[in-house]
């Protein structure tokens, strides 16, 4: 166990006056992480959605009044009152109003007596949003007048009530309350910031090339000729790759460490509850390191494990969403992600960081550790090809 420590410290001290590998474990995802953050703050903002309509009422009764006061409750909406129906086009064709209402002549009488009637409304193309919103609300006001019609015409109909009679039933009807509502429920966002997002992803997406140099050593070793003296010294084989491995560990642990700490504090990052970070960063390692070793075991150089290490870490780590959500791709792509490792990295991450505990991210957890029990396996069972026994 001493002789995998010291080629462990000899693999830190190595790294470190190597300044690439600090470029590569702290300052470029950090940089990455900064940039996307500034260019994509304003993302973020939170912004009130507003409209402005105009009205047009040109019949003057009663259920003209009701629908201007239906408009009069929506809190986002500035309603402004004219007299034509030409004034409220001409305002929705020069963009001053995003949609326009126009409440006919006789259009309160036409619904009292059953007969046809229309409530016209116009749009603005440009303000699509707005626009379908006003014709929701138009078509809405619609249908609770024609649920009120067909009450009471079944009941002129069927309940021998005298047709004189219709206007009280209207109002009767129009006072009954609806027997079945839909209550509106907000769930918890668990949406992230732009700086939270791409915080874990520079994370995740670089742990894959920070722990590469373990294994590649090995070849490095061997090419230079300095692997055949550790083999006649009295260490097993089995140490030496344990050193070699032992110093990636620690490298991709402090690396993501560092980038969780610096975002948190320099970037306003939110990983979420420590604990779970701190447990998904040990997985996270552990499931590079096996790919990392994986990959490592079917090259012949140093400078062929570095390019099949970086063409793995790239493909699966675009292929896991670190870049961009997967759940704004194709039900194929998300369906694909998951044969990534980054992909349940990200997924366990952004749980925490939406409000999660370790609890909420067990599935992700044991994704991430599967990997890294089989990828390391298959390395390790391949190890022979790099360190002759």
């Amino acid at each position: 166990m001493r002789a995998a420590v010291a080629i462990a410290l000899k693999e830190l001290r190595q790294r470190l006056r190597d300044r690439s590998a600090i470029v590569i474990a702290f300052v470029v995802p950090f940089g990455l992480a900064a940039i996307f953050s500034l260019t994509l703050a304003n993302v973020d903002e939170e912004s009130e959605f507003t409209a402005t309509y105009a009205v047009a009422d040109l019949d003057g009764g009663p259920l003209a009044d009701a629908f201007r006061s239906t408009l009069a409750e929506l809190d986002f909406a500035t309603i402004r009152q004219v007299g034509t129906r030409e004034a409220a086009d001409e305002l929705t064709d020069d963009g001053t109003v995003s949609a326009a209402f126009v409440v006919p002549e006789g259009f309160s009488a036409a619904v009292r007596s059953g007969e046809a009637a229309e409530l016209e409304v116009i749009t603005d193309p440009d303000a699509s949003v707005a626009g379908a919103i006003a014709r929701s609300v138009a078509g809405s006001f619609a249908s609770e007048l024609n649920s009120v019609n067909a009450s009471v015409t079944l009941a002129l109909r069927g309940g021998g009530h005298d047709p004189s009679e219709a206007q009280t039933i209207v109002d009767r009807a129009a006072d009954v309350p609806a027997t079945a509502v839909l209550r509106e429920d907000v769930t918890e966002s668990r949406l992230l910031t732009s700086t939270t997002f791409y915080a874990i992803g520079m994370a995740v997406f670089f742990v894959f090339f920070t722990v590469e140099f373990g294994a590649r050593g090995i070849l490095e070793e061997r090419q230079a000729g300095t692997l055949a003296r550790l083999l006649v010294a009295p260490v097993r084989p089995a140490w030496v790759i344990a050193g070699k491995t032992l110093g990636g560990f620690v490298v991709g642990i402090v690396s993501m460490s560092a980038l969780v700490v610096a975002t948190t504090l320099l970037l306003d990052a939110d990983w979420g509850d420590p604990l779970g970070v701190a447990v998904l960063v040990f997985g996270g390692v552990l499931s590079a390191m096996g790919l990392s070793a994986l990959v490592t075991t079917l090259a012949r150089t140093p400078a062929q494990a570095s390019s099949y290490a970086s063409v793995a870490a790239v493909v699966l780590g675009m292929l896991g969403g670190t870049f961009f959500p997967t759940s704004q791709g194709p039900a194929l792509l998300r369906a694909l992600s998951l044969l990534a490792p980054q992909a349940w990295l990200m997924r366990g991450f952004q749980d925490l960081a939406g409000g999660g505990s370790l609890a909420d991210i067990w599935a992700s957890l044991l994704a991430v550790l599967t990997f890294a029990v089989v990828l390391g396996g298959i390395a390790a069972l391949r190890a022979g090809r790099l360190v002759p026994r």
